[in-house]
């Protein structure tokens, strides 16, 4: 589980309600179901005016994706890819052929099976760099429909509030109705910005994040692989991925390191 979305859904809407609350608002004031209809249905519709059906129908899972923990650990590749480099220069790289099968992940084990099999090293980066560019075009569509969705949220809430004017424009022999109404004509426009930065555009920022630690973690397997095809020292393909991680997690390693 992924506490951080959780904790900050709760704070940032906790935070609202109790601010409405504190300024002596009442949570039913914060409710108009026809505000809600304009800015939800609208910026559903919208976003399946602007993606195709199968990109929005797999909304649910890609808002799941948020709750979920990013399984990639770009640390903890280095003393993999290390070990996998030492056997490489022990045993020959046909013995990588042993590991393949304790490798969870596609990308690598692919990677893993070019080499054992004696494809040359300039088609192994290729085709591996290829299929980490469609990754990236993958989740970069993936999380576009949130950012979108963030973009035409505010959009919808001025057109309920527009339309809530509208009502209270056409009914200006009852003074007395226009303070309540034009609060409830607001709520849209409310509605609209509360879920843009509230929801979708967070949303999306994560799973933005998730891509590029997936992205990360591959370009580092391309770096790796390549430098056991080569046959370099399992020290320098060590260090040479050290050089994707931030000098705290370097530091982190090299304690570990000297522990064992």
């Amino acid at each position: 589980m992924e506490f951080a979305t959780l904790i900050g859904l709760l704070l940032g809407w906790g935070v609202m309600i109790l601010a409405n609350f504190l300024e002596g608002g009442h949570l039913s004031s914060l409710w108009q179901y026809t505000a809600f209809l304009i800015v939800v249905g609208g910026t559903l519709g919208a976003t399946f005016i602007s993606f195709p059906l199968k990109d929005v129908l797999n909304l649910p899972r890609l808002i799941a994706l948020t709750f979920t923990p990013c399984p990639y650990d770009a640390a903890a590749l280095i003393p993999q890819l290390s070990q996998y480099a030492d056997k490489a220069r022990r045993e020959g790289l046909l013995a990588l052929e042993s590991e393949l099968a304790t490798t969870d992940d596609d990308f690598l084990r692919k990677g893993l099976q070019m080499v054992a099999d004696g494809i040359d090293p300039h088609t192994v980066r290729e085709l591996m760099e290829t299929e980490l560019t469609f990754i990236a075009s993958r989740h970069a569509a993936s999380f576009g429909i949130l950012e979108a969705m963030g973009g035409y949220a505010p959009t919808m809430g001025i057109i309920g509030t527009v339309m809530g004017l509208i009502h209270v424009l056409g009914n200006l022999s009852e003074p007395s109705k226009l303070g309540s109404a034009i609060a409830v004509a607001f709520v849209a426009t409310l509605y609209g910005v509360w879920t843009a930065n509230l929801l979708w555009l967070p949303l999306a920022t994560k799973l933005k994040r998730r891509s590029e630690e997936e992205i990360l973690s591959r370009e580092m397997m391309v770096t790796g692989i390549l430098a056991i095809q080569a046959g370099e020292n399992p020290q320098i393909v060590e260090e040479k991925l050290k050089g994707f991680l931030s000098p705290r997690l370097r530091g982190s390693l090299n304690v570990e390191a000297a522990v064992r």
